[in-house]
């Protein structure tokens, strides 16, 4: 699929209006679907959001990329948070935020416990159990789970 090809298409048919820059695909998006940069008017796109949860998906995070680029060059409030930005979302029927990808790189999660009262802490990082306690007790902390490297 040609990528530019394809949100200008969606651009005319979604809103009416030509989409008149380029549209990229970005290997290093983790957490979004897409991105708008107001500099030169590029799009980039999440190629795992495609793979992972189908055109009919990615289609309305094109359309919630779209209001953001529209709204700019129209002057408009083209953030998040602004008022026209969530409306035009609402109108074309664009996401969000991108549902959670199966693929998404998490870090396991680590539980570690104070020896003295047994409180539970999960933790992402690592807690470097000769210099920190327990914030209960100052009991010490053991490390329950080892994570897979």
């Amino acid at each position: 699929m040609n990528l530019t090809d394809y949100v200008k298409q969606v651009s005319i048919e979604d809103f009416g209006k030509p989409f008149k820059h380029q549209a990229q695909w970005n290997t290093r998006l983790r957490s979004t679907g897409g991105r708008f940069f107001p500099k030169d008017g590029h799009l980039d796109f999440n190629p795992k959001v495609y793979q992972e949860l189908g055109l009919e998906v990615f289609r309305k995070i094109v359309r919630h990329e779209l209001c953001h680029y529209h709204l700019y060059f129209e002057g408009k409030g083209y953030q998040h948070k602004d008022l026209a930005f969530k409306q035009l979302l609402k109108e074309v029927d664009g996401l969000r935020f991108v549902p959670p990808l199966s693929s998404a790189n998490q870090k396991p999660s680590l539980v570690y416990t104070c020896q003295t009262c047994h409180q539970i802490y999960q933790r992402k990082r690592k807690i470097d159990t000769k210099r920190y306690r327990c914030g209960l007790c100052r009991g010490k902390l053991l490390l329950l789970n080892r994570p897979k490297d």
